[in-house]
């Protein structure tokens, strides 16, 4: 079992944020950064899922107001993280949970819904939705002036890079490949994310154990070691 975040290490950025009326319709709690202020590495998340509010602990983001904190994807990279042997700064491209049921643009669909927000389906950040929370990203990321941010999935990379105004054509061709970015001020590593590892390791030529040490060769690349 991974260890659980610390709510004390958590690091809410505003009192409250209202730039995606989608999501303030949808989400239960805006889900803030945890972890150490000095760590060498920043993991970066999708955004929260709807979550277990009935869960003992592992709620999800939507609920204890901190990422990664979920029973699956979050007990899922953590972990992995832990048996590479580091502590890490979490946090999600996205801080709100965009449900499936209130699209973009359509936060009044809130009213209509015959069952809470909670309960449905998460749906794809929007580009817009993603740009509004890149400032609160980018200040993480100098705030803990880590030596790698590890982007977990398709979605954290492009928010990622497109603070270098870059986009993401191919993900699977950039994933263990570090990406310089200078506008960011720290490199880089694209992974997959946990919620599809499964699928996708063993078709890029890997078991477990091999991507996690092929993880573990390109973090130590980019100065964070165990």
């Amino acid at each position: 079992m991974p260890t659980f975040p610390d709510a004390d290490q958590r690091l809410p950025l505003a009192e409250d944020c209202r730039r995606c009326p989608a999501l303030v319709a949808a989400r239960n709690r805006i889900c803030w950064g945890a972890g150490p202020r000095d760590a060498a590495l920043v993991v970066v998340g999708e955004a929260p899922a709807a979550g277990s509010p009935d869960a003992e602990r592992w709620r999800g983001g939507n609920w204890t107001g901190m990422a990664y904190s979920g029973g699956r994807s979050g007990k899922k990279i953590r972990t992995m993280v832990e048996e590479l042997g580091h502590e890490a700064y979490y946090t999600n491209a996205v801080k709100c949970f965009p449900s499936a049921a209130i699209p973009h643009g359509d936060p009044e669909a809130a009213a209509t819904l015959d069952r809470p927000c909670h309960e449905t389906d998460n749906r794809e950040p929007h580009p817009e939705e993603r740009a509004n929370c890149r400032p609160y990203l980018r200040e993480e990321v100098e705030r803990i002036d880590p030596d790698c941010v590890l982007a977990t999935g398709r979605h954290a990379t492009e928010s990622l890079l497109a603070v270098e105004g870059r986009t993401v054509d191919g993900f699977l061709d950039l994933v263990l490949e570090r990406q310089n970015c200078p506008t960011l001020g720290v490199p880089v590593l694209p992974v997959l994310h946990p919620s599809y590892q499964e699928v996708w390791i063993a078709r890029l030529g890997y078991d477990r154990e091999s991507y996690l040490a092929a993880i573990d060769d390109a973090l130590a690349a980019c100065g964070v070691h165990s």
